[in-house]
């Protein structure tokens, strides 16, 4: 079986993270069987809010972009195309880069015929193949922000995603709650395919150093890193040794450099920016309790990667990823949305019993080894490539 990969977010010279649970997800579906190629859709434009900062440096990085790599094997083509500024354009996104689009998988298909296209998302990827090849059978993946976000925006936002699904063979949702909402967006075929992890060499944890929460996530309000620093200015008098790393940047960090300041824990709270994946991981794993508390949270890898390190995890009662995660098996603990009191109660509870924050650790492991590993992802999306192309599901409905 061969298959072309769509896909906006998807690692890249200046970005070697973004997207990388895509590649994850392509490199799962080869060990399982498929032969695949991928296509990322690559805008040679800064952000707006770097051009508003006169940073030519993003501009240069952005251009620099090599039409092709290689990673892990698998051989990508970077497509590139223009469009609007994303804040009131996004949806249309896949408009703008049809064209190229149609363009990238003909010249693909010259040498890879490949027998049905998977895109990361209704938009832009998945609209842009809907409209350039129309013929193609198509494999649509959401992974929260086509149902939570791009679909609230607008009428025409809206109208553009059910499209995209009703056009799809086959929905492919990250969580039961959001195949939930694929479905109420007419989506007329779905199936839940969770994303994995790997797991890592068991070792012993050390205990010597100060206990540690640390969180992997975008700086963006949703993921709620100022609850953490709340909950650890409250956490001070019973634990004043206790630390945050927090892994990642994004708009929020300057916001979150001063709550800390202003909370008094501003020499213990680490902020490492991004880091390579690998070297994520290894911050999570050399920590005691993995902290998230986000909300809209559709899925979460990072909950899953941490738990494979045998670190228990927090996130937010009735968000679907956390819910679905959590429901799987012992590991991951819940906690109200938006509230630094109950999370600040919680950490406090499992910091307090070394011997059963232990045992929880060990059963997040075995938690993420039955139910969200690569192996697993990649042999549930072969199977799903094969039901589309089989033709068990209701034909699409006309483009």
């Amino acid at each position: 079986m061969r298959v072309a990969i769509v896909a906006e977010y998807y690692p890249r010279a200046s970005d070697p993270v973004l997207g990388v649970w895509a590649h994850g997800q392509a490199m799962a579906a080869r060990h399982a069987g498929a032969d695949v190629r991928v296509l990322v859709l690559h805008r040679p434009l800064p952000p707006l809010d770097a051009l508003k900062r006169g940073d030519l440096g993003a501009a240069r990085t952005a251009l620099r972009q090599p039409k092709r790599a290689r990673l892990d094997g698998i051989e990508i083509a970077y497509v590139p195309y223009l469009s609007p500024p994303r804040p009131w354009s996004y949806a249309t996104w896949g408009s703008w880069a049809a064209p190229q689009v149609r363009r990238a998988l003909r010249r693909l298909h010259a040498t890879f015929p490949f027998d049905l296209v998977h895109a990361h998302y209704a938009v832009p990827a998945g609209d842009a193949v809907r409209r350039s090849t129309p013929d193609i059978p198509l494999v649509v993946s959401v992974h929260g922000g086509d149902v939570l976000a791009t679909a609230q925006r607008s009428a025409y936002a809206r109208h553009t995603v059910q499209r995209t699904f009703a056009h799809a063979q086959l929905v492919l949702a990250n969580s039961a709650g959001t195949e939930r909402r694929c479905q109420a967006l007419g989506a007329h075929a779905t199936t839940v395919v969770h994303l994995g992890t790997d797991l890592p060499a068991e070792t012993t944890r050390r205990t010597e150093h100060p206990p540690t929460l640390l969180t992997v996530g975008h700086l963006i309000a949703r993921k709620r890193h100022a609850d953490v620093i709340e909950a650890l200015a409250m956490l001070t008098p019973r634990h004043p040794g206790l630390r945050y790393v927090i892994v990642g940047d994004g708009p929020e960090r300057a916001a979150l450099e001063a709550l800390a300041t202003q909370r008094g824990v501003r020499d213990r709270v680490d902020f490492t920016g991004q880091l390579p994946p690998a070297e994520a991981r290894e911050q999570a794993a050399a920590a005691d309790l993995f902290v998230l508390p986000s909300i809209d949270e559709a899925f979460g890898v990072a909950y899953v990667e941490a738990m494979a390190a045998g670190v228990p995890a927090i996130g937010c009662e009735r968000e679907d990823g956390p819910d679905e995660i959590a429901a799987a098996g012992p590991g991951l603990i819940q906690v109200p949305p938006r509230n630094p009191q109950a999370l600040a109660a919680e950490i406090d509870r499992l910091l307090g019993d070394a011997e059963a924050r232990a045992a929880l650790g060990r059963q997040a492991r075995s938690t993420v080894e039955d139910a969200f590993t690569w192996e697993r992802c990649g042999r549930q999306t072969v199977a799903a490539y094969e039901r589309a192309l089989a033709g068990r599901f209701p034909a699409p409905a006309p483009g």
